[in-house]
């Protein structure tokens, strides 16, 4: 889960939806690359659309701010 990303939203609305997603829900080639791990957390655009999946929480708002997004926690 450790990969550099260049996220562009395309959009005006600088706001990203940070929300965690069970390891055991993603399909099996984005599994075999979180080994351990129980949860990860996805930003999501204002259109759902799925930009990155990070390890934790926290790396989320960091990458999401890194992007001169506005990262924003869903539950």
């Amino acid at each position: 889960m450790d990969h550099k990303y260049d996220i562009d939203t395309g959009s005006k609305d600088r706001i990203v939806y940070v929300r965690p997603v069970a390891v055991e829900d993603l399909p099996d080639e984005l599994r075999e690359h979180a080994p351990g791990l129980e949860q990860i957390y996805a930003v999501h655009d204002e259109d759902g659309q799925r930009l990155a999946l990070v390890r934790d929480r926290s790396l989320a708002f960091v990458l999401a701010r890194q992007n001169d997004l506005d990262p924003v926690s869903v539950h």
